[in-house]
């Protein structure tokens, strides 16, 4: 079993059982201040060190690849590859290619051969995420893989052992997508050999502050505000919000404040939290809803101020949506170009060269 330890910087650490060095848990997924987290916690250090196959349960925005990459770190395939790959990301007609890879000549473009993501797990885990998205085709062929550790390239006949930890996750309930015949039973039970269940922030709040005071020193670092504080108002509505959008929402949400506040003091004002769904309805204007932080912006006489609040507008959109370009650019109603030219002057993606 892992022991838990603090270190001087207040994070938690886990000592594994070989006495290797510990092992940070990153606050971006988890802290285990709230009896919920604790659990977490436990449930983590049984199944870390097996080989057991592991679906993580939770809405967007709870940290499950944060979780797989820790059960990866705690366990015996620690110094072999970690790779994560979006079941929904992937374009149906790919996602075989993409998982169990092609040899060359297999289908129009295969001009190589390429060794697919399992192949490139060989030794390490294999974290599937958005397992549910992945078509019912593919889910046969996952299972039999899964079942025989084994893969077959697409345009052969020839089976390549593999040697993988298969971690899975999804934030939709897979027991009534089996129901419903979008997501095979057995596959469902093969994936499920162990499960965690990451609550959403709203029922663990005891891990409300010390994740805010997380990213006030992880972002206050990145830009050069290190004594930046919270008034007792913004504390109160920090603790009052329901988190729709978890921990991302949260992580947001204090990087916007450091980014736009002009004091060193973190009043509600600076503190921008999204409208509950009956209040949006009631309020349809969204200037209104963020009057009281302009006006306290206005006040302040923060230079260059709408480039600063465009910058944090984009950054954070980007962000919550995951590093989803087509996403952001929905939500934020602009076309993915103009996304890109301004996340490449942001220096958040690489710059098409012309």
């Amino acid at each position: 079993m892992f022991t838990m330890e603090t270190a001087p910087d207040g994070r938690v650490l886990l000592r594994r059982p070989d006495d290797a060095p510990p092992a940070p848990v990153r606050a971006t997924a988890m802290v285990f201040e709230d009896p919920a987290s604790r659990a977490l916690l436990r449930r983590m250090e049984q199944l870390a060190p097996t080989d057991a196959d592991v679906l993580i349960i939770g809405e967007t925005g709870t940290g499950k690849e944060l979780v797989a990459r820790h059960l990866h770190d705690c366990s015996g395939r620690r110094h072999r590859p970690f790779i994560a790959v979006n079941c929904g990301a992937i374009a149906e007609t790919l996602v075989e290619s993409e998982l169990f890879g092609h040899e060359k000549g297999a289908f129009t473009g295969a001009l190589s051969a390429k060794a697919g993501w399992f192949e490139a797990a060989d030794g390490g885990t294999l974290f599937l995420d958005e397992i549910g998205d992945l078509p019912p085709a593919q889910q046969v062929k996952l299972l039999r893989v899964l079942q025989e550790r084994e893969v077959v390239r697409v345009g052969s006949r020839r089976s390549i052992p593999v040697d993988v930890r298969v971690i899975t996750a999804t934030n939709v309930k897979l027991e009534e997508a089996v129901r419903t015949g979008r997501f095979r039973q057995d596959l469902y039970y093969r994936i499920k050999v162990g499960s965690l269940i990451l609550p959403p922030l709203r029922d663990r709040p005891g891990d409300v502050l010390p994740l805010v005071d997380h990213f006030l020193t992880l972002y206050g670092r990145r830009l050069g505000r290190r004594a930046v504080r919270l008034a007792p108002d913004a504390v109160q509505a920090l603790l009052d919000h329901d988190w729709p959008g978890n921990i991302r929402e949260l992580e947001n949400v204090v990087h916007t404040a450091l980014v736009t506040a002009a004091g060193d003091m973190l009043t509600r004002a600076d503190v921008q939290l999204s409208l509950p769904v009956d209040a949006r309805t009631e309020q349809p204007c969204v200037a209104a809803a963020l009057r009281g932080s302009f006006n306290a912006l206005f006040e302040a006489d923060v230079p260059d101020l709408f480039g600063r609040v465009t910058d944090a507008l984009v950054r954070s959109a980007y962000e919550y949506c995951g590093g989803n370009q087509v996403q952001a650019a929905k939500m934020l109603g602009i076309s993915r170009n103009v996304l890109r030219g301004h996340l490449a002057r942001l220096g958040m993606i690489p710059a098409r060269n012309r």
